[in-house]
């Protein structure tokens, strides 16, 4: 009877306070109203179909030519989003004041519901707690290590791809097997498990479908991740074990499908995560027994002291969100990589000349060696810098804020200004695709992919733009706390793939266009349908 009534009831409270949240954005002006922006598109929407639509950079890139680098745009039922690419701001929000400008609450609530308390999903001394502990496990030492795994997944990737070009130039489907080799990669490296070895047998393993279906399901719930669930959250309007009955019974396809995925992702990092224990405990505490990720960051966790140490719920969490992150950005990276030198042959030439004459001194690199190819090198940065993975990231500021800027800006009421007051839960847009291609940092030709940009001295204006990125003046991998923990990890995965197969391998385009879908991580696809992400190229053995 009490539940019954309860149930009733959370339809009731959420209309009140959706109509409230809803009037207080009309009636009320807002300080975000005195930066110009867009038109809201529709009264309900704002400007989100605009900015998370599937060419959604093409939107904010207008943005910036026509309002600049501050921006106000329109969330739901004219909710104030900040749109910032300025430098000095984004210093600020990104490492000055990153105590502040934290993950906005749907991106935490919605990570910790998939998966679970990890570093996704959490902020303040937690996250700081586990940035320590997962800080070893990325070093450049240990990452040394892990090269022959990388050659040996990317041997294998080549001989497939050799044996189905055999009889001359033949179309394949790209996009899955470089995923499958990424996968197999941080499985090997990070977990010291094989989930996705690289054979041409069907079927694989659920874990690894679950993982592929991950970022295509969740572009379909993102309004119900954005405003929705943190809006549950912050009035506690339904108990959090409840959440998930209530979940179940909502006519909600996509969002059952997504339930499906956490159980999956659960039940096997658990499982993981016992097994690793098991063999620890068996072989011993030695750091020759313990090679991957999983096995040092449960070593480094043993040996913490009680108030860094963190609890196996928390190690359990790392699992998931290590195979996903490594996994989707980088195929993402990647797959755009071979698309762009097949669309630029005369890249891919320079590119296989200059592999083929570093193989002459060493046939499998180091890590060293690998980095020290300079058009290698070239390609790689500036394909992350004019296409990277991840288009747009959000923050949301925990209490009231002065944000200054790098230089002044005109307000709607003709004042000039330096400094913005930003309220509380405000949410602010961080471009990264809009900071990457700024022609004000790169120059005029800022928005052409050219990657001998990067065998002569940078402008002065990168250097002086000082954009708080933790890769090569870039925003790319982020910056600060919340910067991606494994950006070297990922970028050596790129360079290994692609020493391998640029040697062995002529990539061009198929017949049917590509079309790339930016909302989320980007991935390619044939069509419309974002839920069968695919890139099929043109294979062919390179002329010797």
């Amino acid at each position: 009877m009490i539940s019954s009534l309860f149930l009733q009831s959370i339809p009731v409270l959420v209309a009140a306070l959706a109509l409230w949240t809803t009037l207080r954005h009309f009636i009320f002006s807002h300080p975000l109203d005195k930066l110009f922006g867009p038109p809201p598109e529709s009264l309900y929407m704002g400007n989100l179909r605009q900015m998370f639509a599937a060419d959604g950079t093409t939107f904010t890139r207008s943005l910036f030519q026509r309002y600049g680098r501050v921006v106000r745009v329109y969330g739901m039922l004219k909710e104030r989003i900040l749109h910032v690419s300025d430098s000095e701001a984004l210093r600020h929000i990104l490492v000055k004041e990153q105590h502040v400008y934290e993950e906005s609450t749907w991106f935490l609530e919605s990570n910790k519901k998939i998966f679970g308390p990890s570093l996704l999903g959490t902020i303040g001394e937690q996250h700081r707690r586990q940035r320590k502990m997962l800080n070893p496990v990325f070093s450049i030492a240990h990452m040394r290590k892990m090269m022959p795994t990388f050659y040996g997944v990317t041997y294998d990737l080549r001989d497939i791809l050799l044996l189905k070009s055999r009889d001359g130039p033949r179309e394949v489907e790209m996009l899955s097997w470089v995923t499958k080799a990424a996968l197999e990669i941080v499985s090997l490296c990070g977990l010291g498990k094989s989930f996705s070895p690289i054979t041409e047998e069907e079927g694989e393993d659920r874990y690894i479908t679950t993982m592929k279906r991950l970022t295509p399901i969740g572009r379909g719930l993102r309004l119900t991740r954005q405003y929705f669930l943190p809006f549950v959250v912050k009035y506690q309007l339904v108990p959090s074990p409840l959440l998930r009955w209530i979940s179940d019974r909502l006519p909600m396809p996509r969002l059952h499908q997504m339930c499906r995925i956490v159980d999956i992702m659960q039940d096997v990092s658990l499982g993981i995560f016992a097994q690793k224990r098991r063999e620890l405990q068996v072989n011993g505490n030695s750091d020759e027994n313990e090679k991957d990720f999983l096995s040092i960051l449960m070593r480094e966790n043993s040996k913490a002291s009680l108030e860094d140490k963190l609890p196996d719920d928390e190690v359990v969490a790392q699992i998931s969100t290590l195979m996903f992150t490594a996994m989707d950005t980088t195929s993402s990276a990647l797959s755009r990589i071979l698309w762009l030198l097949a669309k630029h042959p005369d890249v891919q030439i320079k590119l296989r000349a200059e592999i083929r004459k570093a193989k002459q001194e060493f046939d499998e690199p180091d890590y060293d060696q690998l980095f020290s190819l300079k058009y290698l090198d070239a390609v790689c940065r500036e394909s992350l810098r004019v296409y990277t993975p991840l288009p747009i990231i959000t923050r949301q500021a925990r209490q009231n804020m002065v944000l200054p800027l790098s230089r002044p800006i005109k307000t709607t009421d003709g004042k000039v200004v330096q400094s913005i007051y930003v309220p509380k839960d405000t949410i602010i847009n961080i471009p990264i695709q809009a900071v990457n291609e700024d022609p004000g940092i790169w120059g005029p030709d800022s928005y052409d992919w050219k990657p001998e940009r990067w065998l002569s001295p940078l402008p002065d204006s990168v250097h002086e733009a000082r954009v708080p990125g933790v890769y090569s003046n870039l925003l790319t991998f982020a910056g600060g706390s919340r910067a991606c923990i494994g950006f070297k990890f990922s970028e050596m995965e790129m360079k290994v793939l692609l020493y391998v197969l640029i040697d062995a391998l002529q990539f061009d385009l198929g017949k049917e266009e590509i079309q790339w879908s930016c909302s989320g991580v980007s991935t390619p696809s044939i069509n419309d349908n974002e839920l069968q992400p695919q890139m099929p190229m043109l294979i062919s053995r390179a002329a010797a």
